[in-house]
């Protein structure tokens, strides 16, 4: 019986050379055939590292511009104002007045208009944003404990004047809502304090919050601005 190797030999030297290269010519072939295989698969496994690099880096890209753009067009913190700072500054146009603090019930008639204080209500307004007018005897209670309401004429206020209203505005202690046929078209009202403006962007409303806001010369200072009567068309 014969073997593979016997039936490439030859007794013929050319021709067991011709056989001797034929065999070399079929490892190279199947050499060069693995080599190829082994090159595409290399080439699928950088295409697909080169995939996942481009995803990787679109998708930090995206949560980098996603983090700045939640800083860039995020609104802005509402101003910090601290409790019962006041220092007696003289703020031009601040009109001064001794009001009562009684609890009442009904209708008050006002001295001030708006009010800036007087006989009011048992139960407070809650401090926050309203789109609507509120009653005064609420409101003037929320004043009581250290609040600020801040008044707009809508006839004369618009969308951009509110703005400018809610950017000097702290994040509590204090009211902001429409009120019709003021003198004015802003009026900042504390306990017997008032500054009346024409411009809801005067530096003076700012500092009228630096002064008065949670006054502690106010009949109950410290008391809560929030738990009682939230009034209608509340943001």
């Amino acid at each position: 019986m014969t073997s593979p190797s016997d039936k490439r030999a030859s007794g013929n030297p050319a021709k067991q050379a011709q056989i001797d290269l034929t065999v070399k010519q079929q490892r190279e072939q199947k050499r060069q055939e693995k080599l190829a295989e082994y090159q595409k698969q290399m080439a699928r496994r950088k295409r697909g590292k080169l995939v996942w690099w481009v995803v990787g880096s679109v998708a930090s890209v995206a949560v980098i511009g996603l983090v700045v753009a939640s800083f860039v067009f995020a609104p802005a913190p509402a101003p910090s104002y601290e409790a019962g700072n006041s220092t007696g500054q003289e703020i031009g146009g601040v009109q001064t007045f001794e009001n009562r603090s009684d609890h009442v019930q009904g209708t008050v008639t006002y001295e001030q208009n708006p009010p800036a204080g007087g006989p009011h209500n048992p139960y407070w307004l809650n401090c926050g944003v309203y789109t609507e007018p509120q009653v005064n005897e609420n409101a003037v209670h929320s004043m009581e404990h250290g609040a600020i309401w801040v008044t707009y004429d809508p006839a004369r206020v618009d969308e951009a004047g509110i703005d400018a209203l809610k950017a000097v505005m702290p994040s509590s202690y204090v009211i902001l809502s429409p009120y019709s046929d003021m003198d004015t078209a802003v009026a900042v009202s504390g306990w017997n304090h008032q500054l009346k403006v024409d411009d809801p962007a005067d530096p003076r409303i700012k500092d009228f919050f630096t002064e008065f806001w949670r006054s502690q010369n106010v009949p109950e200072p410290n008391a809560s601005c929030s738990g009682a009567v939230d009034g209608p068309g509340k943001a």
